[in-house]
Order: C-alpha cells, then sequence, then structure tokens
C-alpha cells in the first residue's frame, strides 16, 4: 500500500452533479486511491478527507447539495475539504451566477470575469498558477513539489477575487483565486485531474494534509 492511500485514509467524493466526477475519481485511481462516492448526507459520515469537485451553474449545484442534505452535512464537517473548479466557488459565501448563496465556508464572493482585450470569457485554457507568501505550514505543504509558475487547466466564466485565503493567483485580464486555504478548507479553481503532473502532485498533496 503507498504512503498516498495511507495518508488519504477514508475519501469521499462528493457528487455534485458535475462532469468532471470520472475524472477526479480517475486521477485518484492513477495515485492508488479508491474514493468513496457520496450523494446524499447519510452517505457522508465522517470521512478523513472529503473533495467536492463540479461543473456547470452554482444554482443548479447548490440546490442538488441542499436537496441531498448535503449542504448542512459539509458545513458541519471538520474533516479537511478540497473543492475543485465550480467545488471551489461553492466554499464561498455568495455568487453573482444567478445571485445564489453558497456553502459560507469561507468569506467573500465569487464574480462574474470581465476578461479584456482579446481575452474570452469563458477562460478556458493552460494559465500560470502565482504563488503568494503566506506563513501557513498547511498551505506550504499543498504546493509542495510544485514550482511557481507552473501551468494549469482552467475552463470557467465566474472566479474568486485575490483574497487574504489566496495562495496561488492566476490572470485572465486581471488576477483571480486560482487556489485558496482557509483552516480545513482548500480550493483548486483549476482542474487538477486535466493538469497533468503539476495537477496530480497537487491532488497527492491533499491527501497528505493531517486528517
Amino acid at each position: 500500500m503507498s504512503a498516498v492511500v495511507r495518508a488519504g485514509g477514508d475519501l469521499a467524493l462528493i457528487d455534485a452533479g458535475g462532469a468532471n466526477l470520472g475524472s477526479v475519481r480517475y486521477a485518484l485511481a492513477r495515485l492508488g486511491v479508491q474514493p468513496r462516492l457520496v450523494r446524499d448526507a447519510g452517505e457522508l459520515g465522517t470521512p478523513a478527507r472529503v473533495i467536492l469537485p463540479g461543473v456547470g451553474a452554482a444554482g443548479a449545484a447548490m440546490r442538488l447539495l441542499r436537496e441531498r442534505g448535503l449542504a448542512d452535512a459539509l458545513r458541519a464537517s471538520d474533516a479537511p475539504l478540497l473543492g475543485i473548479c465550480l467545488g471551489m466557488q461553492l466554499l464561498f459565501e455568495s455568487s453573482e451566477e444567478g445571485e445564489v448563496a453558497c456553502l459560507g465556508l469561507i468569506p467573500g464572493r465569487v464574480a462574474r470575469m470581465a476578461g479584456g482585450p482579446g481575452l474570452r470569457v469563458p477562460h478556458m485554457g493552460w494559465n500560470r498558477l502565482e504563488f503568494r507568501a503566506r506563513a501557513d505550514a498547511a498551505d506550504a505543504s499543498l504546493l509542495d513539489g510544485v514550482d511557481a509558475g507552473a501551468h494549469a487547466y482552467f475552463v470557467h466564466g465566474y472566479a474568486v477575487p485575490v483574497l487574504d485565503c489566496t495562495i496561488a493567483a492566476s490572470t485572465h485580464g486581471q488576477p483571480f483565486s486560482a487556489m485558496v486555504a482557509q483552516g480545513r478548507r482548500y480550493g483548486m479553481q483549476f482542474h487538477p485531474e486535466r493538469s497533468s503532473q503539476v495537477g496530480l502532485r497537487l491532488l497527492e498533496n491533499f491527501l497528505k494534509v493531517p486528517a
């Protein structure tokens, strides 16, 4: 059994209706980890770690989480939680996309990307990770083995501004949060499961965050 599997423990993968659920499971399988798929609050239990992937609209995802009791269950859980793409946005208080109230686990509001001359929205493709200085050791461990300026793959039209919780930013017209961390809540706006070895290393690092 690999060190990643031992560190990962019981990993709950939340089904929030996102199209990236299968690709996240495949990426975790490449790391030797078999997550436990969770579709409602009764299945969550007390996992060692939780991953919330997501693709699509914030309103539809939050509606599904509320209907399945997962919104309250995720708020009550003290396990390390990683939000991916839309899943990261749902960690915040609200989103301009439909004026949706989100999980409220991290202070902040998701905004529509403005783009700029020659820049398309949605933002799609590879972009650089610009690390921001943070003193928190857990933040540093999440970035372990990843070089500043490494590229990750993004697909999104809304983003979190650069905030105190931002540990890596990217720029598409203007800077936005590419990675966030606050307490035991983490987020990656890009798709680590589609970001080659950089993405796999970031997922592996999350699986080693102390439970």
